[in-house]
């Protein structure tokens, strides 16, 4: 038993030399850069897969084996790691600082939480919109992070609504209590007015439902054991939960810059496809936002269904009583939101010129008509949607936000300087440097296999998968890609799985969009467990979740997901980039083979 203790405890130092020495006679017996190419790109996966060293330590490698083995100078192999994905990154993060520092996403979220309601199924939907709305434009992260504690919040009244009714009533019971008086959802609407109107308000009833009496607390403590009365309440904080993690997800998966791997497969796809002009920032929306859409409304569907049930009449029924656990999640977000007082000057910038950015990234070369890159027409393809971000996140530091000022020896106060919107270290705090050397990482080891001739070794040895059916070949790398990105990080699987579908599309003389834009989609599909990403571990540590109820809501997310984006690439999608004709911009595969 000591001696398996040990290996637990060094686990991920015996799997990396496990791993580098069982690989070793890839190179060694076949001795060529296919081979070599292939070693170090097992050797890479294996760790990115297993996380045996930390994710931006093992993007490193690249740096170090392939000149090692003589596949590209040491110069090249390091130009990779800086790329136009970082430069759009950098102003991304400029914009998404500005919004977290002066809490322009609460403000958004609770708006638009207050606009659908308080009806718990339209509440669901609020929060899942706010979420999903924030996410295109900050990390999944951050965004389940801000919106999961006032979820949380807003849980919590409803559960105390309901404790507050039931001790009212529990103080009436030995008096002339009606038992009318009791809220259940279950009993239609019709019966619960009837009653309403045959019973007399109760005197005393505090409204303000923030606040329980002790007898109530006594009553959750010593009667039932946990913080749930019921297990409608139970339910609602799981529902709560699920909502915002996935939510956080889907949103991302509308812009280029919502999530990692949108922002990998565009710079891979536009670095190996120079020639292809047609995927920007709106074009990716143009497809990606009636996906996402879709995927949000089945989601929203599936879930409240699968914890509450879905009645259909109750949800669209206009006009009804609010009950009092909807007062009270009403009380509780006006309360949040009245916390952050009037709109501010640096809110008001920021949100100005985030409109600006949005507004230049469609414009840019928007497809149906010249945007206003044909100003630059003498330099084609120079200005990207990099070259906005980083015009507008500069602004960040340049505009005032506030004075600071100094009081002189004479008393007086003077302004002395002033502070922008953004400073150098709050940038710093927010930039996700590790996913910035991640994914050069995988720049690099995608060169790797370009120069080493391994990308046409792996699409002529895939290429008799051409007498598939095109719609099984998608159908199976999302399926493939959708599984690997439940047990290894998003960026790491796109990483990993794009050098390896593009030779594929390219040998079976399939447009590469048709294959890549479905797997990139699939890959941020990580619903099932609470280390697939970040946002399922968010909102998993607030104790409401087993991993049980993640994996069966997460499976029904993940066939809507997988479902919808099939959908779109057979119907909308397909004239938008003329996805049944092979393009020019794509090279034909030769015939050689690997030694």
């Amino acid at each position: 038993m000591k001696f398996f203790s040990y290996i637990l405890v060094y686990r991920r130092f015996l799997l990396v030399v496990f791993t580098v020495l069982v690989l070793l006679p890839l190179p060694i017996v076949l001795h060529n850069k296919e081979a070599e190419c292939a070693y170090t790109l097992f050797v890479v996966a294996t760790f990115w897969l297993t996380e045996a060293l930390p994710l931006s330590v093992t993007a490193l490698l690249p740096s170090l084996m392939l000149p090692m083995f003589g596949i590209m100078p040491s110069k090249k192999v390091a130009s990779a790691y800086f790329k136009d994905f970082h430069l759009l990154l950098i102003g991304v993060i400029c914009l998404a600082t500005s919004i977290e520092k002066w809490n322009l996403h609460k403000r958004i979220a609770l708006k638009m939480v207050m606009m659908v309601g308080v009806n718990p199924a339209w509440l669901t939907l609020g929060f899942m919109s706010s979420t999903a709305f924030l996410s295109m434009w900050l990390s999944n992260t951050s965004t389940a992070a801000m919106v999961m504690p006032i979820a949380e919040a807003v849980a919590q009244q409803i559960i105390n609504a309901e404790a507050e009714v039931e001790a009212t009533q529990m103080t009436y019971f030995n008096g002339s209590t009606n038992h009318g008086l009791e809220i259940d959802e279950s009993v239609n609407g019709h019966e619960i007015n009837e009653r309403k109107e045959k019973t007399k308000p109760v005197p005393g009833y505090n409204n303000d439902t923030g606040k329980i009496s002790s007898k109530v607390e006594l009553e959750k403590t010593s009667g039932m054991g946990t913080k749930y009365r019921t297990k409608k309440g139970h339910m609602t904080c799981k529902l709560m939960c699920l909502c915002i993690a996935y939510s956080s997800t889907i949103g991302g998966l509308t812009t280029i810059t919502g999530t990692s791997t949108n922002l990998i497969f565009a710079e891979y796809f536009n670095t190996r496809y120079p020639d292809c002009r047609c995927l920007n920032f709106g074009s990716w929306f143009t497809f990606s936002f009636p996906a996402a859409l879709i995927i949000l409304l089945l989601s929203w569907i599936w879930l409240q269904w699968f914890f509450l049930g879905f009645n259909f009449k109750e949800t669209f029924k206009c006009g009804k009583t609010k009950i009092v656990q909807q007062k009270a999640c009403a009380e509780v977000i006006k309360q949040e939101y009245q916390k952050l007082g009037p709109i501010r000057y640096q809110e008001i910038v920021t949100l100005v010129l985030f409109i600006i950015m949005a507004l230049l990234w469609f414009s840019r070369d928007p497809g149906f008509v010249p945007g206003w890159s044909a100003l630059f027409s003498e330099y084609p393809g120079f200005a990207t949607d990099s070259t906005v971000a980083l015009l507008i996140g500069l602004l960040f530091f340049l505009i005032p936000a506030k004075r600071l000022t100094e009081t002189t020896p004479t008393g007086e106060i003077v302004a002395f300087d002033y502070s922008p919107l953004i400073t150098w270290k709050e940038f710093q705090s927010f930039m996700p440097w590790d996913i910035a050397i991640l994914v050069g990482g995988g720049f690099a080891l995608a060169d790797g296999c370009e120069e080493s001739g391994l990308s046409k070794w792996i699409g002529n040895k895939l290429s008799p998968l051409g007498s598939l059916p095109i719609w099984l070949i998608i159908l199976i790398s999302s399926l493939m890609v959708t599984s690997l990105t439940e047990v290894a990080s998003n960026p790491a699987t796109i990483t990993v799985v794009l050098p390896i579908l593009s030779p594929l599309a390219e040998a079976i003389h399939v447009n590469p969009l048709y294959i890549l834009i479905p797997s990139t989609l699939c890959t941020s599909f990580a619903f099932l467990l609470p280390v697939a990403n970040p946002p399922n571990a968010i909102v998993f540590s607030y104790g409401h979740l087993k991993v049980i109820d993640m994996v069966k809501a997460g499976l029904g997310v993940n066939i809507v997901g997988v479902a919808v984006v099939m959908l779109g690439i057979c119907t909308w999608i397909v004239p938008m980039f003329d996805l049944y004709t092979y393009p020019s911009w794509a090279p034909a595969m030769s015939n050689e083979t690997m030694p």
